[in-house]
């Protein structure tokens, strides 16, 4: 009898040993915002959130988890001036400072934001982020006749579907599509860099960072990573789509359907060969991917924070 109860509290005890370490992995010590890219949203209700199931992912282990609501069209200085604000009655009530990780046009906001507000911000993450431009956004710019009836309906198009995302989503932004546009281009993103330096190398194409950089007499760290491939999944109804605007990087770099590798380099470069395209990086759609799994990224980037006492 002894001996089964002292094996059985053994095992007891085994099994709690990595329950107690997982549910502190993703522990930060300053509180992570998720910030969204063009198109996007916080979440519709409680049914559908732009960053699927990554919030709970990453609080099921510790973390403390806002997901940032900006304009869903629009440049990305402006997109930056409402993060800087929404942030700080998250950081005064999560230890003075967040962290920052931001998908697609959401990583240019999040530097935006960062340059803006330094002593609030504690990491800049860039997930597939366009800070070095997109060439699809150079491709589109460059077919839409300046001041045309082409370029003014594109243009109308995209800011109803703002303005219903602000229905749906409960938010009230100001859109502009045509700013959004300009603000992803090459140009538009080289323009931003000049104003907002901090974690982007501009020696080349594809130079990169480090991670340590003093913004304004403030300490913050900037990472980066990326998928390289545009099709992951046949069952994704977003390959196809990814699949046909990543054929303007033919012959120039590898990207995830909208971003060349190369363009979404920012601090220091976790990674740049996930098996993941554009919408696989938010886990999207619903969960479909590829080999990469980007929730394990999440995680690990909030452990590697936690690590660095952030």
């Amino acid at each position: 009898m002894r001996y089964w109860l002292a094996a059985g509290l053994t095992a007891l005890s085994l099994l709690n040993a990595p329950l107690t370490q997982a549910g502190t992995y993703t522990q930060t010590k300053y509180p992570i915002v998720l910030v969204h890219g063009v198109s996007g949203f916080d979440s519709v209700g409680s049914l559908i959130g732009y960053f699927h199931t990554i919030p709970w992912n990453l609080e099921r282990d510790g973390a403390r988890v806002h997901v940032a609501s900006v304009a869903a069209f629009n440049d990305s200085e402006k997109r930056g001036a409402e993060l800087a604000k929404q942030i700080v009655p998250w950081a005064q009530a999560g230890g003075g400072k967040v962290n920052l990780i931001g998908h697609s046009q959401g990583s240019p906001t999040s530097r935006v934001a960062a340059s803006l507000r330094p002593d609030l911000v504690a990491s800049v993450t860039s997930v597939n982020g366009v800070n070095k431009g997109s060439r699809v956004a150079d491709v589109i710019s460059g077919a839409l006749p300046a001041g045309s009836w082409i370029e003014g309906g594109a243009a109308a198009i995209a800011n109803a579907f703002g303005g219903f995302i602000n229905l749906i989503s409960g938010a009230s932004h100001q859109q502009s599509a045509l700013a959004a546009l300009k603000t992803l281009t090459t140009a538009g993103s080289t323009s931003l860099t000049s104003r907002h330096p901090w974690g982007v190398n501009t020696s080349s194409s594809c130079a990169k960072s480090t991670e340590v950089h003093n913004v304004r007499g403030n300490t913050i760290r900037y990472y980066s990573w990326t998928g390289d491939n545009s099709g992951t999944n046949i069952l994704d109804l977003s390959d196809p789509f990814l699949n046909i605007t990543g054929l303007v990087f033919w012959g120039h770099d590898k990207s995830d359907g909208l971003v060349g590798v190369c363009a979404t380099y920012l601090g220091q470069v976790i990674g740049d060969a996930y098996h993941m395209n554009h919408a696989d990086a938010v886990n999207h759609l619903l969960g479909l991917r590829g080999w990469t799994d980007p929730v394990s990224l999440y995680r690990q980037q909030a452990n590697r924070l936690k690590g660095k006492g952030l």
